[in-house]
């Protein structure tokens, strides 16, 4: 058959301003940031819990980072793990990470010790920035790490003393103890700048130099470290400004929920700072009324969130309040929304504002959106970015599969990853093949290029936008001493429409009772070894898994047992 990916028929949909390919610049992470920021000094970079941070703070702040991780003994290359929540720490983390020329692995608050401690040694992280109240987890696991430095940062570090005060003192911010640890640097985050120039630092490096290490699951394994270059990230900048309109230098406030441990968080953080925008940033993604106030108050923009979020907002009244007139885009990823609620949502928001995108951890993240202006389709995640081959594959021949039909998408373009999983190349030779990454996504494409997720290759579950991965929840499942076999699914979550729920099928070891007691037993045991978005919402125990005849669980046939069950 002839190929119907190379011509591209997206092409004719693209918005006017958006040409088919893009000039891309050779410049490094920390070189953009600093052309796109040097004459906006007052500017404000992040409002935080209603105080503003400029640009100038910013920059001499992440200078003086950059400085402490000189000083502490890291080179170019090396890497530093972040293991914040959405604040101010993490912004001047980014910039000073990118300026000592590190490479920057977002560390997410919600692992467990034994996660916590795979992620350092698999990135061979050598410095970690972590919170006050996630330090009894570090503390746990660090000596076991190569890690030799630990900051704290505090979440009351850029409030006003009363505020940080009364904070505390109502037990409205968390704080943890932070003790010494033998063998290991620690200070807070907040004194240890101050012992350090704030003079520019900016590290020489090749676009092709790492810049990002993000960590992502698999089917099969423990999680991944995807390395991301400066080129990577540098065009995938060029590619979303271009697509949403948006000029180097333009004053332009954005609100995302998104943590910026996740890959699309990350990316809009240093999006932002790349053309001078303004973020507020959201400590809690969860607080909805604390983001109906911020609309209110900041008028953003553009809002990025996951469907769920939207969804969620939408049962506010508050919300459907709000006046939107200043909100030009809503930028919906992580998982599909749900068509049913499209009109509903846009006739709260306005017609033609949401915007559906596609992608990974491995492409930057984004792959393709919807257009900004032109045509939108419910249920359709767009078309590709420019200078972005795209192409659906039989999973099983690697055949292309005709227009309309389902096929595993297969990406090519500057922002896919080159340099594969950290110290992990079967891994990378599996998922990267000639230039196109396989993103285990089943999609198919219409006849204007259009493309929409039909399925999962892979057995992932998307929770609240988090990516669970079920074998990985299988595996700490067979390690309980009352368990036999366990294989866990992903279930339609009843009450947020677009996500879902982990859910098991356990078959217990003989003269173990089922009932309530090991269910709940169970779930305490989930609670101490994995993230709680990864911890099961509903358990079944059965007599037996459906297998296959060479002894493999088969998960469609389950999933269907339990959906019908």
């Amino acid at each position: 058959m002839s190929d119907p990916y190379a011509a591209k028929p997206w092409l004719k949909h693209y918005d006017d301003h958006v040409p088919h390919s893009l000039n891309y610049s050779d410049k490094t992470y920390a070189e953009v940031f600093r052309e796109a920021t040097t004459h906006i000094p007052s500017r404000t970079a992040i409002y935080y819990m209603g105080r503003g941070i400029t640009y100038h703070e910013i920059d001499k702040l992440s200078n003086r980072f950059a400085h402490f991780l000189k000083q502490s003994g890291l080179a170019p290359g090396d890497t530093v793990g972040v293991n914040l929540p959405n604040i101010p720490a993490y912004y001047i983390s980014i910039l000073g990470i990118q300026k000592a020329g590190c490479v920057l692995t977002g560390v997410s608050p919600l692992l467990q010790p034994k996660e916590l401690e795979y992620q350092l040694n698999d990135s061979e992280a050598k410095l970690l920035v972590t919170l006050d109240a996630l330090f009894e987890k570090v503390q746990a696991v660090v000596s076991q790490t190569g890690v030799k430095t630990v900051a704290v940062a505090g979440i009351a570090d850029f409030l006003s003393p009363v505020k940080a005060f009364l904070g505390k003192r109502l037990k409205k911010i968390p704080t943890g103890k932070i003790n010494p640890i033998s063998g290991i640097n620690v200070g807070r985050f907040m004194n240890v700048l101050q012992r350090v120039s704030s003079d520019h630092v900016e590290e020489k490096l090749s676009p092709g130099a790492p810049c990002l290490m993000q960590y992502t699951g698999g089917t099969t394994g423990p999680p991944k470290g995807a390395v991301l270059t400066h080129k990577n990230m540098v065009c995938q900048i060029q590619q979303t400004n271009t697509w949403l309109d948006i000029d180097a230098g333009e004053q332009a406030t954005l609100l995302s929920a998104f943590p910026l441990f996740h890959q699309a968080g990350l990316f809009l953080a240093m999006d932002a700072m790349s053309f001078g925008g303004t973020q507020v940033a959201v400590p809690n993604p969860r607080d909805l009324d604390f983001l109906i106030a911020a609309i209110k108050k900041y008028r953003p923009r553009g809002i990025v969130n996951v469907p769920t979020i939207f969804l969620e907002l939408l049962k506010k009244p508050k919300f459907r309040a709000l006046d939107f007139s200043g909100v030009e885009w809503f930028i919906s990823g992580a998982a599909p929304f749900p068509p049913e609620y499209i009109k509903e949502f846009e006739d709260v928001v306005g017609k033609g504002k949401l915007i559906e995108v596609l992608g990974m951890t491995e492409t930057s993240p984004v792959h393709m959106a919807l257009p900004l202006y032109g045509m939108k389709k419910p249920g359709s995640v767009g078309i590709p970015f420019p200078d972005t081959d795209v192409k659906l594959v039989d999973p099983d021949s690697g055949e292309l599969v005709p227009v309309g039909a389902p096929g595993e998408l297969a990406v090519r373009g500057p922002q896919v990853f080159t340099e594969g999983y950290y110290n992990k190349p079967d891994e990378t030779a599996a998922t990267l093949r000639d230039g196109w990454i396989y993103t285990g996504d089943v999609c198919q494409m219409d006849d204007d290029g259009y493309f929409s997720i039909v399925d999962r290759v892979k057995d992932m579950v998307i929770v609240s936008g988090y990516k669970v991965f079920t074998r990985t929840v299988d595996d700490v499942l067979m390690e309980h001493p009352d368990i036999d076999m366990a294989a866990a699914i992903g279930l339609p979550d009843p009450t947020r429409p677009g996500s879902e729920i982990v859910a098991t099928a356990i078959v217990l070891k003989p003269g173990v009772e089922p009932g309530e007691g090991t269910r709940e037993k169970i779930i305490q045991y989930m609670r101490e070894k994995v993230a709680p978005y990864k911890v099961p919402k509903r358990i079944e125990f059965m007599d037996e898994l459906p297998l296959s005849a060479v002894g493999k669980v088969l998960k469609r046939e389950l999933r269907e047992m339990m959906r019908t069950g």
